[in-house]
């Protein structure tokens, strides 16, 4: 041993064995959503705040000073006939076309689920009525619908039919108006419930076909349990688009004949931007946000229910 070793030596000290302590640091993925953050704040939750604001006030556009009322203007709207005549409008619209839009998207689906060139050409025409907006639609369907010039009443009376007056009927408005809903939006849904079914596992169809179940029995008991995910999102995206109908409607009846087309967010616009009751249009809004998420969140709390069943 020599004079530089010693049998027992000290350790380092406590300080020295301490860890250096590490400086904080931003996590990078903040800096990436920063941006969208600051957009949604100021587009969108900050709008929100402020429509709540207002419709504890009588705000009308132009006046300088705007009196705080607290909830008289939701006491004033549900006194409103017809705000509750908008309200039906919009669920029979909404029920309507949710109901009819997911029901014929999933027959097609069912039918062009094979990947074949005229199932690809099929796919593409269904689709195609999505890719254009809803005021285009409205327009185009209006001119169409015309009794005058409209090439679908001069097509019923080439074949001896009576052409009816749709968009001026107060019997057939919103029939035409759900049909003209679902035909523009089945697409979409179609290519979901399509991409489902593609990914149910071949050999299910196979085992239930052993089992001797029919075309119905395999659709029935593997096709839509497999299907419910898909079958949620399209139903819950139906119901919200149709609570929000406005521009099919402004753009085919401006809610005629007599308020028989007149959805909630037309009934919305007509009092804060013709009528500049923004107090009162603010109170409307937010009746119709609080119905859009009660209903949201009963069409998934009962999915996970049937989920757990």
């Amino acid at each position: 041993m020599t004079s530089t070793q010693l049998p027992f030596t000290r350790g380092p000290s406590k300080a020295a064995r301490r860890t250096p302590r590490r400086k904080p640091r931003i996590n990078s993925a903040y800096l990436f959503i920063l941006p969208s953050v600051l957009l949604i704040g100021v587009f969108i939750a900050e709008p929100i705040v402020q429509s709540g604001w207002m419709s504890l006030h009588d705000w009308t556009v132009g006046e300088a000073h705007h009196k705080f009322v607290g909830l008289d203007n939701y006491t004033t709207l549900y006194h409103d006939s017809r705000f509750w005549n908008a309200l039906r409008v919009t669920v029979v619209y909404t029920a309507a076309v949710a109901v009819g839009q997911v029901a014929i998207a999933l027959a097609i689906a069912s039918r062009l689920r094979r990947t074949t060139w005229y199932s690809a050409l099929l796919r593409t025409a269904y689709f195609f009525p999505f890719i254009a907006s809803l005021v285009v639609s409205g327009i185009v369907w209006k001119f169409l619908l015309d009794p005058q010039v409209g090439l679908v009443d001069a097509w019923l009376t080439d074949l001896g039919f009576s052409a009816p007056n749709w968009l001026q009927s107060t019997s057939l408005a919103l029939p035409t108006v759900i049909a003209v809903g679902i035909w523009k939006n089945v697409g979409f849904t179609m290519i979901i419930l399509l991409a489902g079914m593609q990914q149910i596992p071949p050999h299910l169809y196979e085992a239930a076909a052993l089992d001797g179940a029919g075309p119905w029995q395999r659709f029935r008991h593997v096709t839509l349990p497999a299907l419910r995910p898909a079958l949620l999102f399209t139903t819950l995206i139906a119901t919200v688009t149709g609570l929000q109908l406005f521009d099919l409607v402004f753009a085919m009846t401006s809610g005629g004949p007599i308020f028989h087309t007149e959805s909630v967010v037309m009934y919305l616009y007509q009092k804060g931007f013709v009528e500049f009751q923004m107090g009162y249009a603010s109170a409307v809004a937010w009746v119709l946000f609080v119905i859009i998420l009660a209903i949201s969140a009963l069409q998934l709390r009962l999915s996970r229910f049937r989920d757990a069943d």
